[in-house]
């Protein structure tokens, strides 16, 4: 059975949306468990998307990359982590390239 692309977006998108904002929080100066408590997962899960153990799958374009690091600002500015998850995900569904990829 073909997964809606909602499955494939937390299985395969989510996890690298994470790994890209860990990256980018840690670049601000935060500790790995300072990281993991700001995007709500383990210090292991953090480990693991720095080792290339999860979020590897997808690429993001320019466009996501530039996203993404405007919501690890806010994330450190206070704003609320699923906000800015949800955020770059309705940005990521109105990208007709990667969704035809995905369905």
């Amino acid at each position: 059975m073909r997964k809606t692309p909602c499955e494939y977006i937390v299985w395969n998108i989510l996890p690298c949306i994470r790994k890209k904002l860990a990256e980018n929080l840690l670049k601000s100066g935060l500790s790995q468990k300072e990281v993991a408590e700001k995007l709500g997962v383990s210090s292991a899960a953090i480990s693991q998307y720095l080792s290339n153990k999860r979020g590897k799958m997808e690429k993001f374009n320019t466009k996501i990359e530039r996203e993404i690091e405007k919501s690890a600002k806010a994330i450190l500015n206070g704003k609320d982590v699923i906000d800015e998850i949800c955020r770059i995900c309705r940005i990521i569904k109105k990208d007709k390239k990667i969704m035809e990829k995905l369905c």
